[in-house]
């Protein structure tokens, strides 16, 4: 999409527009609000690989009242993890903390539907931290639910310490 293109989704102050590279300062930005940590390099290579699907609109940016309020940074995989059928994995989402509780989010998460829909795309997943409840309620309120597969952590330092007693 041409960057002076007009939005995806308008209402009378939210604008829904696809992700461009002069977004990556605003996202690096609002992400280290939120966590606490700049993730620059991070975000340098998830807007490049976001920018290269062309004519997949599923990496989004938000505005509101001409204010960069939000992200959300999304793929789609064609039968990973033993799966037959594509599915799109949200990997990073963000609203800035001025803009919480404004629809932001759900008008991204709308958009992200709709977009993955028309590409045939009929999942989409997530993960969010255990300790983050008002990321969870969001969540829940948008429609996710627990999957029906188990994700699995291997603590590397742990493992070998149990393989360095057992030898």
């Amino acid at each position: 999409m041409d960057p002076s293109s007009p939005p995806l989704l308008e209402s009378e102050t939210i604008s829904i527009r696809r992700l461009r590279p002069a977004d990556l300062e605003p996202v690096v930005a609002l992400d280290a609000r939120i966590t606490g940590r700049r993730r620059e390099e991070y975000f340098k290579v998830k807007l490049v690989q976001a920018i290269a699907e062309v004519g997949m609109e599923i990496s989004l940016a938000a505005e509101r009242d001409r204010c960069f309020a939000g992200y959300l940074i999304a793929r789609v995989y064609y039968g990973e993890f033993g799966s037959m059928e594509s599915v799109a994995m949200l990997d990073s989402f963000g609203v800035h903390p001025d803009f919480q509780g404004q629809g932001i989010g759900h008008e991204l998460v709308r958009q992200l539907r709709t977009n993955l829909l028309g590409l045939g795309v009929n999942k989409l997943s997530t993960e969010a931290s255990w300790d983050a409840p008002r990321m969870l309620a969001f969540l829940q309120r948008e429609g996710f639910r627990p999957a029906a597969r188990l994700c699995l952590d291997l603590d590397l330092p742990e493992a070998r310490r149990r393989e360095d007693t057992v030898a």
